[in-house]
C-alpha cells in the first residue's frame, strides 16, 4: 500500500479526537494500581463492545486483562498491546484533571496513585486505533487483536495472561506490537532493531541485626549502619567491576528500618533494582550484589545470613529484525523526519515481549514522544533537558495531549496495516 494511500486511509477513518481526549483525561484522573485495574478494564471492554464493529471481547484474563479480536478474512494475525496500571506516586503536575486518587496497595498501605508512566495514553491510543482500524475493514484482511494488559509495573501481567490460557481463548498472533510514551519531542517516533528495552531484576534484601536502646549501641548490632555500608558498597559494582563499554544500573530505591529515633531496630529492608542489556553483565552484577551484601553482613556481625528475595523480573526486550525493518518502512513513509530508526536502547524495562516470546513469535516495540516540542527545544538549547523535562515515574510527568495522542494512534494503525494485507 503506497504511503499516500495509507495517509488518505487514516484520515478518512479518523476518530473523534474530542471524545478520545476526554477519555484520556478520565483515565488520567482515575488511575488504578497494579492488580487493581478493574474500572479501567471495564471501561475499555465497554467501549470496545460499543463500537459494534465485530470485536469478540473477553475479560478477566490473568487478573483484569482483556482482549478484543476482530476477524476480517484471511491473512496475518496481529496483536497490538497496551498496559493499564498506574503507580504509587502523588501527582504534582497541577493539571485540572490531575489524580487525587488513593488506593490500598498490596502491602496494605494506603498510597496516592498517578498515571506517572503514560499508561493512560497507551489505553486511550489503543482504543482509538481499534475504532480506526475497524472503520477501514474494507482495506485490510487478517485478524486484529487488541490486548489491554494489567500489572506491567510489577512485571507480572503479560505472563499472568499467558498462564491463564490467553492463547486458548484467542488466536496465537504472528506478530506482537507495542509502544510507550517517553520524555521526547511530542509528534516524534523512535525505534531500533535489536535491544529496545533493558532487562530488569528487583530484590528485597533483609539484613538482620540485634535491636536495643538507642543509648546503648554497643549492646546491639545496628542494621541501619549495616544497610548504609551495603548501599555505599553497591555503588562500586558498576563503577569498578563492569566494563565502561557495557551498560548496567544498580539503584537502591528503598531502605526501611525501625519506627522511632531512640530504638535501634533488629532488621533493615533494602530494595534494589538492577538494569542490564547483556546477559553476561547481568549475571556478573547479580553475583556481585550477593557478594557485597553477604560480605557487609559478616563484617558488621549480623546475627544471621541476609535474606535475598527476588521481587520482579523483566526480560530483555528485543525487536525482531525482519518485522522491525518492515515497520520502519511504514513509519518512514508516514512520519518522515519525525521518525528515528536508530533511537537508543532504553534503560527502562517492559514485559510485553512475553506475549510473543512464549509462543516463539516476533515482536516490535517503539517509543513516541510526549514533551511539548517548544518545551523540549528550549530545555535542549539551555542544556537543561535533565532538569526541565520530567521523566516517566516523576510526579510531574504530564505528556501534552496533542500531538502525543494522535501520534500514538497513527503509529499503532500503521504498524498493524504493515502486516494486515489487502483483500
Amino acid at each position: 500500500m503506497a504511503s499516500e494511500d495509507v495517509t488518505s486511509l487514516l484520515r478518512s477513518s479518523a476518530v473523534d479526537f474530542d471524545f478520545y481526549e476526554a477519555l484520556y483525561r478520565h483515565f488520567h484522573a482515575q488511575p488504578e494500581l497494579s492488580l487493581q485495574e478493574s474500572q479501567t478494564a471495564a471501561k475499555a471492554a465497554s467501549l470496545l463492545r460499543s463500537l459494534n464493529a465485530g470485536y469478540e471481547v473477553q475479560t478477566s484474563i490473568g487478573g483484569h486483562g482483556l482482549v478484543g479480536v476482530l476477524k476480517n478474512g484471511a491473512g496475518k494475525t496481529v496483536l497490538l498491546r497496551a498496559d493499564m496500571d498506574a503507580l504509587p506516586v502523588k501527582e504534582d503536575t497541577g493539571l485540572e484533571y490531575a489524580s487525587k486518587v488513593t488506593m490500598r496497595d498490596n502491602d496494605d498501605a494506603v498510597k496516592p496513585v498517578m498515571h506517572a508512566c503514560g499508561h493512560d495514553f497507551h489505553v486511550t491510543a489503543l482504543l482509538a486505533a481499534a475504532e480506526c482500524l475497524a472503520k477501514m475493514k474494507d482495506s485490510w484482511s487478517g485478524t486484529l487483536i487488541v490486548l489491554f494488559q494489567p500489572n506491567e509495573e510489577r512485571a507480572g501481567g503479560a505472563q499472568a495472561m499467558v498462564d491463564d490460557g490467553l492463547y486458548s481463548k484467542i488466536p496465537v498472533p504472528d506478530i506482537v506490537l507495542g509502544q510507550h510514551v517517553m520524555p521526547q519531542r511530542a509528534g516524534y517516533v523512535g525505534c531500533r532493531v535489536g535491544n529496545i528495552m533493558s532487562e530488569a531484576d528487583s530484590f528485597k534484601i533483609t539484613l538482620y541485626g540485634r535491636g536495643g536502646h538507642g543509648s546503648m549501641p554497643h549492646r546491639t548490632v545496628d542494621p541501619v549502619v549495616m544497610a548504609a555500608g551495603v548501599v555505599t558498597k553497591l555503588q562500586t559494582i558498576v563503577s569498578r567491576e563492569i566494563d565502561p563499554d557495557q551498560f548496567a544500573v544498580v539503584t537502591v530505591g528503598s531502605i526501611q528500618a525501625g519506627h522511632t529515633e531512640n530504638i535501634i531496630s533488629d532488621r533493615a529492608e533494602v530494595r534494589i533494582n538492577v538494569r542490564t542489556q547483556n546477559h553476561e553483565v547481568r549475571n556478573r552484577v547479580l553475583a556481585s550484589i550477593r557478594r557485597v551484601v553477604k560480605g557487609e553482613c559478616e563484617a558488621s556481625g549480623a546475627t544471621k545470613e541476609p535474606l535475598i528475595e527476588e521481587t520482579t523480573k523483566f526480560p530483555l526486550s528485543v525487536n525482531d529484525p525482519e518485522v522491525t525493518n518492515k515497520v520502519f518502512k511504514s513509519f518512514e513513509a508516514f512520519f518522515g523526519d519525525r521518525f528515528d530508526p536508530n533511537t537508543s536502547c532504553s534503560t527502562a524495562s517492559e514485559d510485553y515481549s512475553i506475549l510473543g516470546s512464549t509462543q516463539g513469535k516476533p515482536c516490535c516495540f517503539w517509543f513516541f514522544g510526549g514533551t511539548d516540542e517548544s518545551t523540549w527545544d528550549d530545555a535542549e538549547k539551555k542544556g537543561r533537558v535533565a532538569e526541565d523535562v520530567p521523566v516517566n515515574h516523576s510526579p510531574f510527568f504530564a505528556p501534552v495531549i496533542q500531538p502525543t495522542l494522535g501520534t500514538g494512534i497513527d503509529a499503532l494503525c500503521l504498524a498493524a496495516l504493515t502486516f494486515l494485507k489487502n483483500p
